[in-house]
């Protein structure tokens, strides 16, 4: 499986991780931590996010330009 692959498993096992700490703080009646705890959850994905579209305009910008 390629990089991109991986990602993607990645991106998804982040969430499914996320959701769990979730719905425990907030049965535990940390609200607060449960929004925090996404939010940067939310940071991160976003950040891994925006380094594979990097890579893809990269990639664009070399086949078009011929680098």
């Amino acid at each position: 499986m390629g990089p991109d692959v991986n990602t993607i498993f990645q991106i998804a096992g982040i969430g499914i991780v996320v959701a769990m700490l979730h719905t425990v703080l907030k049965q535990m009646g940390r609200d607060d931590v449960a929004h925090w705890v996404t939010f940067f959850a939310f940071i991160v994905v976003l950040y891994m996010v925006a380094s594979v579209v990097d890579n893809l305009f990269q990639k664009i910008k070399g086949v078009f330009l011929f680098q």
